[in-house]
């Protein structure tokens, strides 16, 4: 959809309290070990605030996507090099946990250490997608 939108502040609210909600549910599910279901929580949370950022900035409906660098590039953010390569392997989380042909292959890689570091680059890029508003 490239649409102009009547109400921005609204759609931009929609996103943001859709992603602090999947941020809420990420931490719940690192509590049970849910690592695979944890990672993809925080690739939604991203996704959701590029969406959000992305209205802010042209004033139209987001982008159909969920790759997360894409999302990063057509809102014209001013990404690190680190930040992409971050964003690329994040957007891995999504297809990972979502179809049953990767599914079993990323939940082995899940371990704890493996689900901690990713949460915290996770956090990283939340915490500065949220200072780009």
């Amino acid at each position: 959809m490239d649409e102009h939108i009547e109400n921005t502040e609204k759609v931009i609210n929609h996103w943001r309290q859709s992603a602090d909600q999947h941020w809420v549910t990420l931490q719940n599910l690192l509590i049970t070990k849910d690592f695979s279901w944890a990672l993809f929580m925080g690739h939604l949370v991203l996704e959701k605030l590029l969406k959000a950022l992305y209205v802010q900035k042209f004033q139209k409906h987001a982008i159909f996507s969920h790759d997360l660098l894409r999302l990063a590039r057509k809102t014209e953010l001013d990404t690190t090099e680190e930040q992409e390569e971050w964003l690329d392997e994040i957007t891995t989380f999504n297809l990972n946990a979502r179809y049953d042909s990767y599914k079993q292959n990323f939940q082995q890689r899940c371990t704890f250490e493996f689900t901690k570091e990713w949460v915290s680059k996770i956090e990283i890029l939340k915490k500065w997608l949220i200072s780009q508003f």
